[in-house]
């Protein structure tokens, strides 16, 4: 009787319209190659890092998936609107955004800030969340079951602080704490039919551990070494734990809408230790 039960609201991804933004590598790309592998047809983004499209092109081929690469700047409102305008061309509807797209500076790398960092973490990491969110709404609003994904980082609780301090600016962090409250407010918007829901990151390879630059070429192997020991799994995150968190949502969590999964193995409880229970006073 239970493998019925856990197939009962199964979502079915086959078939699904997905927009996955920052698609070229990375988290992105994980999430992408994994809804293709689940059937889905894809929209997918990039505009950095041109030195791995060939690489992108070749990964999402090999999945047999219908896909389209679509080249935008998603600070830019005017190619957003466009990028919708595309997927309502070619598929009438959407049924799952992946919001995936963040910009953050790290103090150990670019040093004291400027404003036009401030700016552009801001920009990217919020608001073109935002303005990808409005401009596709209409179309998640047609499909029976849409699904927004919402990506945020522990440096929204953490902050410039402790063995994150390295890594985390005031304006990253400021941001993805506008990002829960986008999360709840889109959840109202889109109920019944369009879930919305939040994965907050901790510390992952090619977003902030392995694979990045400020982490293979900056960081002191001490500095690594108070990160993984703050995380009580022990690890940093690695690519699969999100796409396993993501699948989840889409599959696995119809009645779940305006939530947060902290996906951080234990980042934000960690450096503090559970002591021995005291012995009390009380009868003695």
């Amino acid at each position: 009787m239970l493998p019925w039960i856990l197939e009962v609201g199964k979502v079915d991804i086959n078939n699904k319209v997905a927009l996955v933004l920052g698609s070229v590598k990375g988290i992105g790309r994980g999430i992408g190659l994994a809804l293709a592998k689940e059937g889905a047809s894809l929209v997918l983004t990039r505009h950095d890092w041109q030195e791995s499209f060939w690489e992108m092109e070749e990964e999402f081929h090999k999945t047999g998936a219908r896909f389209e690469i679509v080249d935008v700047d998603l600070l830019d409102p005017a190619g957003v609107a466009d990028l919708a305008r595309r997927i309502e061309d070619r598929f009438g509807c959407l049924d799952i955004l992946v919001n995936n797209i963040e910009r953050g500076g790290w103090p150990a790398v670019h040093g004291p800030y400027v404003e036009e960092q401030w700016d552009l973490e801001m920009a990217t990491t919020l608001k073109a969340k935002r303005w990808v969110f409005d401009a596709v709404f209409p179309l998640l609003k047609r499909s029976r079951d849409g699904v927004v994904v919402n990506f945020s980082s522990i440096a929204a609780i953490v902050g410039r602080s402790g063995c994150a301090a390295p890594l985390f600016n005031e304006g990253y962090s400021a941001a993805n704490r506008g990002v829960s409250l986008l999360t709840e407010t889109w959840a109202r918007m889109g109920a019944p039919n369009v879930r919305v829901n939040e994965i907050m990151l901790g510390v992952f390879e090619t977003r902030h551990a392995q694979g990045t630059r400020g982490w293979e070429e900056v960081l002191t192997d001490d500095e690594k070494r108070a990160v993984v020991a703050r995380t009580l799994i022990g690890r940093t995150g690695r690519i699969e734990d999100a796409v396993k968190a993501l699948l989840f949502i889409i599959r696995d969590a119809p009645y779940m809408t305006g939530s947060v999964i902290r996906l951080d193995g234990g980042f934000v409880l960690g450096g503090e230790a559970v002591p021995p229970m005291p012995v009390g006073v009380v009868g003695v």
